[in-house]
């Protein structure tokens, strides 16, 4: 069953760019937007990623960390980060267990054919780990903007 808002969030450990590996606990005492994309390196999901950046220190300000998450491998995330300029860590999911935690699996339809993928979707976790907003089937253009201003609502 996928987390609702008002839940804690599962504390799913990740290979994370940088070499590292993350939780979601290791962010308590931050706001953390966790944003799901489909793909590394495609167009919608490079242009999220630069709009997140450009907005890197707005999030900032407001102790927001900003941290995304899709199904590539390690090589992959890292690749694009740095190709991109991305400035927080990228997530690799390859066995879809955060994926699963938040429900962004989805059938998706491509050229006529069907397959599993995942939704760009984004959620928003307080300093206590509880979710508390979410943004499902996200069209990027404008969205970045909308996360900040919830976060700027969560402050209030």
């Amino acid at each position: 069953m996928a987390v609702a808002p008002g839940e804690t969030v599962p504390d799913i450990e990740l290979a994370a760019t940088g070499d590292k590996a993350l939780k979601l606990s290791d962010l308590r005492g931050k706001r953390v937007v966790l944003y799901f994309y489909p793909k590394a390196s495609t167009p919608g999901c490079t242009q999220e990623g630069l709009d997140f950046t450009a907005a890197q220190e707005a999030f900032g300000a407001l102790n927001t960390v900003i941290v995304g998450v899709s199904r590539d491998g390690i090589k992959a995330q890292e690749n694009f980060k740095a190709k991109q300029g991305f400035g927080f860590d990228l997530l690799s999911d390859k066995d879809e267990a955060l994926c699963t935690a938040f429900d962004v699996i989805k059938l998706k339809k491509m050229y006529g054919k069907e397959s599993l993928g995942v939704e760009r979707s984004t959620f928003l976790i307080d300093e206590h780990g509880v979710l508390r907003r979410e943004w499902r089937g996200v069209k990027v253009k404008g969205h970045v903007d909308a996360v900040l201003a919830a976060v700027r609502d969560l402050g209030r």
